[in-house]
């Protein structure tokens, strides 16, 4: 049976993520790891990015700043391709960490430049 919210989530995680990455992430999926898998799809990427409220940029920025703000480096890079994909320049990714920087300190956002840098070099998204 098709689940709605699990479909336009996939789709959603698709165009904000790209299809290499979605694509690797269910690769490698397991019996332990599918409920989770699944929990993000529905919600993460089905009831809350594909809201109508704010569009995917000004989703986009927040994420990176609370990314920022929390420490969770393992995912900076990823949403760097992904604010991209989502149509902010490397200049806006730049003012949204330099603004991070005042209210979750430096440290935070010295590391968060670091990756980005990393991942705008590459040139391109993938």
């Amino acid at each position: 049976m098709s689940d709605p919210q699990h479909d336009e989530g996939m789709a959603t995680r698709r165009a904000v993520l790209g299809d290499a990455h979605v694509d690797a992430a269910v690769a490698r999926t397991t019996e332990f790891t599918a409920p989770f898998q699944e929990f993000i799809t529905r919600y993460a990427w089905g009831a809350v990015w594909s809201r109508e409220g704010l569009d995917r940029r000004t989703r986009s920025a927040i994420t990176l700043a609370v990314l920022t703000a929390l420490g969770h480096e393992h995912e900076i890079a990823m949403h760097v391709r992904a604010a991209l994909r989502n149509g902010l320049s490397a200049a806006e990714i730049c003012e949204v960490l330099l603004h991070t920087s005042v209210y979750a300190g430096v440290p935070a956002a010295n590391r968060a430049f670091a990756i980005a840098d990393e991942v705008l070099r590459e040139g391109a998204v993938q």
